[in-house]
This record gives C-alpha cells, sequence and structure tokens, in this order.
C-alpha cells in the first residue's frame, strides 16, 4: 500500500504509525507544510495521513498552506479514498466535512483515558455501525495534547470519548477516520512536543506536568499497541 502523510511541523512526526508503515512493508511519502509544499494527485496514493500541529484550522491568514491543503483534503475524501487524521488533523476533517472545530473547555495534555463506543450514533444519517477494533481494550489510555475539539461532522459515527472531550474520534462513510488524542506517540514524539511546545505544561484540570508525563512511560507499550491495532482494522475497512 502507498501511503502519503501531511505533515505540518517538523518535530510532530508519524511516531508509532510510521514504524506500522515500515512494518507492514507499505511505502511512504510526505507533503512537508512547513516548507513548500507540493500536493500529489490522489491516484498517487491508497491512503492519506494528517498528522497534528500546534496551529488552528481557522488561521488561513497566519498559515497561507491550510487553504489549498483543505481543499486538496477534499478533493481526496471525495475519491473515495480512505484519510486518516490525528488532532489538528481530525480537526481539519472534520471542518472540510462540515463540522465546527472550536476552543475546548479544558486543554487536555498527558496520558488520559478514552471511552470506546459501541453502536451506532445519534448523529449517524448513514446507518454506519462502528464495531471495536480487535486488539483494543474499551478503555484504554492514549496521549493528548489539544486545546480544540471539533463536532462530529453529520453523517459520521462517534467512536471515543475522554472525561475532557466529548468527541475523541469519529469515522465517516466506512473510510474516513479522525482521532483526537494521538497513537502516534512514541517516547521520541513525546520528547520532541515537550521541548517544543512544553510552556503549555500550566496547572490545569486535565493537564499533566513534565515529570508526570515521562514518569507514565508504562503507557508507552500501550500506545504503541493502540496505533497498531487501530490501523490494522482501518486497513481492513478500507479494502473491504
Amino acid at each position: 500500500m502507498k501511503v502519503h502523510c501531511l505533515q505540518h511541523l517538523k518535530n510532530e512526526t508519524l511516531g508509532n504509525i510510521g514504524t506500522w508503515v515500515s512494518l507492514r512493508g507499505h511505502s511512504l511519502t510526505k507533503t512537508l507544510l512547513y516548507e513548500k509544499p507540493v500536493f500529489p494527485e490522489p491516484e498517487d496514493f491508497d491512503l492519506l495521513l494528517i498528522m497534528g500541529g500546534t496551529m488552528s484550522v481557522y488561521q488561513e491568514k497566519e498559515f497561507p498552506w491550510l487553504k489549498p491543503e483543505k481543499e486538496f483534503v477534499k478533493k481526496v475524501i471525495d475519491t473515495g479514498k480512505p484519510v486518516l487524521g490525528s488532532c489538528f488533523g481530525a480537526q481539519m476533517i472534520a471542518e472540510v466535512l462540515g463540522g465546527k472545530v472550536t476552543r475546548s473547555r479544558f486543554k487536555e495534555i498527558g496520558w488520559h483515558r478514552v471511552k470506546f463506543l459501541p453502536g451506532k450514533d445519534t448523529n449517524n444519517e448513514e446507518g454506519i455501525s462502528s464495531e471495536f477494533p480487535p486488539g483494543l481494550f474499551p478503555e484504554f489510555t492514549a496521549f493528548m495534547w489539544h486545546g480544540e475539539t471539533f463536532e462530529t461532522p453529520a453523517g459520521a459515527v462517534r467512536l471515543f470519548e475522554s472525561e475532557a472531550c466529548l468527541n475523541q474520534g469519529f469515522i465517516y462513510r466506512g473510510n474516513i477516520l479522525g482521532l483526537q488524542f494521538h497513537p502516534e506517540a512514541d517516547r521520541q514524539w513525546i520528547g520532541n512536543l515537550i521541548e517544543d511546545s512544553g510552556h503549555e505544561l500550566v496547572e490545569g484540570k486535565f493537564i499533566q506536568s513534565k515529570e508526570e508525563i515521562l514518569r507514565h512511560e508504562h503507557f508507552l507499550g500501550g500506545s504503541r499497541n493502540i496505533a497498531f491495532s487501530l490501523m490494522d482494522w482501518f486497513e481492513k475497512k478500507c479494502e473491504n
């Protein structure tokens, strides 16, 4: 499978997802939005990944590449190609599909519990049911770093929630997946984010300190398992 990645910051890499791409024998190409971005044609890849970033989806004046990126993502979705977005990537997908992105009630940083939501969502216009991804527990601990949230787009199924954030993930038409949490978070990825955005680690109900985040390194293996379980599940769904 040919995977293409939209990367918004040098240090917000693919992490665990990049490891999955490599170990599954897939090829990988990238558009680096922090450089001079060139978008490929949808027929040049099989799966699009949209990674995180510290910017907001509505900051088009500050980041002039945002508007053409949104147009590219919409073009890919319209072709029927599978798309997966993490954090900022999920927010972009939600906005492209008509959902609003707003400031979250709580900033959520660190290791937090996520619940899987079985069955059909009340906002589901297409009757798509959500099944449990093999290898995941109904509740699991995932890494977060966000201060904004998205509406679940019309026609999508809400998949996950946390105490601080109602919308932690959704799937649309079976092959468009948005995740507010970061399954890509491995040790290096987390270290990069702390180095670049450590000033955000202030006192807050759902904000962990640098020391607490690093103390919970036993969650790193679970983070890798989450990434591999989700990617294997999503790849299988996209093949059906």
